[in-house]
């Protein structure tokens, strides 16, 4: 059942990263038929943009998201039981053993960065360390280290990457429509087309429909991933019980990460905000599957 769980969740994964792939072209392709009544010229765009800033976001990510978290390295001597942990995991990973750093807040949760296993970290809050034993914060710990073998962060960082070139693409072709800029020339060199104002009605709707869409698919490929590193720590741990106890009590806490924001809130073990972990029901717009239905899941394996 575990590993057939596995399985079945990198399937779902590689197709909605072929989705993000194709909302891409398809937007770069609408801005072209908008602008010059020519699809290639937006896909050429598209790839360019993709090229410069995709590379950027690799380049900085690791640092952001640890300086916006608040995030400080601590050491064996500050926090024996917790690197001890960390480095026991991350053998049975057979990766190399991450930075440890801590958060001081209150509320329970950690996250993993990285986008390598050699330049990854892993953070735990210090209502994380107060509120779980050691069974449960092995199974937090073991779910993070899954992240970084999984190469999950890489993964959500182009996602987040592509979001953003899809995200541009879109306000330039949208600015355009204000300013009566949809296919000058162009649309002048094809009026006798009679598919003319059909393929300009597709690029308006994927111009305004494309981002939204892009969210989607961002937002069900982390929620995919936290799937598939739950059944990979149980995997690493043999004991999914610590790792089900750790989302209830998580679950149940009533405080937020103070410090969590929407660029980083997809990469915590839980959602950040107390509200959204006790929610029931999955949400197209939901950085991470229902606790309950995380724990249901693990109860079967």
């Amino acid at each position: 059942m575990l590993f057939e769980q596995i399985r079945l969740n990198r399937r779902r994964t590689v197709w909605l990263v072929a989705v993000f792939i194709l909302l891409l072209a398809a937007v770069g392709w609408a801005v072209g038929e908008l602008v010059r009544a020519d699809g290639r010229s937006g896909l050429i765009v598209a790839l360019i943009l993709s090229a410069v800033y995709v590379p950027f976001v690799f380049l900085t990510a690791n640092r952001q998201i640890l300086a916006m978290s608040g995030a400080r390295e601590v050491t064996e001597g500050e926090y024996p039981e917790l690197v001890h942990i960390v480095e026991a995991l991350s053998m049975a990973a057979r990766i190399p053993m991450p930075k440890v750093y801590v958060i001081d807040d209150p509320s329970p949760n950690a996250f993993a960065t990285g986008l390598t296993p050699r330049r990854s970290a892993v953070a735990f809050t210090t209502g994380l360390l107060e509120r779980l034993n050691r069974a449960e914060l092995e199974g937090v710990a073991a779910h993070e280290i899954s992240h970084i073998r999984n190469y999950d962060i890489r993964l959500m960082t182009v996602a987040i990457a592509l979001v953003g070139v899809i995200a541009v693409l879109a306000d330039f072709g949208t600015r355009l429509l204000y300013w009566g800029g949809i296919a000058g020339g162009g649309r002048a060199r094809r009026r006798n087309d009679r598919n003319q104002g059909l393929f300009l009605l597709i690029a308006l709707v994927l111009v305004i429909l494309a981002p939204i869409a892009a969210q989607f698919v961002r937002f069900a490929v982390s929620r995919n991933r936290e799937f598939l590193a739950d059944a990979s720590a149980v995997d690493l741990t043999r004991n999914p019980r610590g790792l089900i106890e750790a989302l209830r009590k998580i679950g149940e806490d009533p405080h937020d990460v103070r410090r969590a924001n929407d660029a980083t809130a997809s990469l915590y073990f839980a959602p950040p905000k107390a509200a959204f972990r006790r929610l029931d029901a999955s949400r197209w717009f939901a950085t991470h599957p229902p606790i309950r239905e995380r724990i249901r899941r693990l109860e079967m394996m």
